[in-house]
């Protein structure tokens, strides 16, 4: 056993401070995620290590790493949900709807790349995070299928509830795509963020892209 090991158990938290060594263990549990070269490799001593705690004081409010995890990923995603709430609230038309949801989603997977990889890495085992704790990923689908569904016009408009889903799942992707690569490859050559983000939802809406550019600063504003 290593002198870290062996070191004095942790006081016991005055009353009602339970819940600030809690939030120390969500808080390192999601450093680590974001900032480990190999996140899947995570280890509840890890955790413990990061607060200055022995690990079994993190057993008094998480029964395992999988629940802790799961638990940093339900914040997150409540997170972005959050923000891209918030973002389309002010907004006066389905397109512009559409806009501040997609930009508020791309521009924090690039101000927070860790914790977009922490979400949308897809390097944890099954054992440690069971497809059901991306539930709240389902839920921001259907938020960017609905508004995208919302903001068509013509054709897309008329088109079946499959073909809409399908429809949204296909923006969600390019945008996955394009934080995921802006993240990874920030050598390249790339041009304004958000020209890509006018450009990508110009595409897939069918809307000009000037239209988009003129919403784009409005909700930046």
């Amino acid at each position: 056993m290593s002198p870290q090991e062996r070191s004095a158990p942790r006081r016991r938290n005055p009353r009602g401070q339970g819940q600030v060594l809690k939030a120390q263990l969500v808080d390192a549990a999601a450093k680590l995620l974001a900032t480990l070269d190999q996140p899947e490799t995570l280890t509840l001593r890890q955790v413990a290590r990061e607060v200055g705690v022995a690990p079994a004081s993190i057993y008094s409010h998480f029964p395992d790493l999988s629940a802790l995890i799961q638990h940093v990923l339900r914040l997150r995603y409540e997170e972005l949900a959050r923000l891209m709430d918030e973002a389309a609230q002010p907004t006066a038309s389905p397109l512009a709807d559409l806009v501040a949801r997609c930009a508020a989603y791309v521009r924090w997977g690039v101000d927070q790349p860790g914790h977009y990889r922490t979400l949308f890495g897809g390097r944890m085992p099954a054992d440690l995070v069971p497809g059901a704790a991306h539930g709240a990923g389902a839920e921001l689908l259907g938020a960017v299928v609905a508004s995208l569904a919302a903001a068509a016009t013509g054709e897309r408009k008329r088109s079946a509830a499959d073909q809409r889903w399908q429809a949204g799942l296909m923006l969600w992707t390019a945008l996955h795509g394009l934080v995921s690569l802006y993240n990874d490859h920030g050598a390249i050559a790339w041009p304004p963020l958000d020209d890509l983000i006018t450009d990508l939802i110009s595409v897939h809406t069918g809307r000009p892209a000037a239209e988009i550019a003129a919403l784009l600063t409005q909700c930046q504003g």
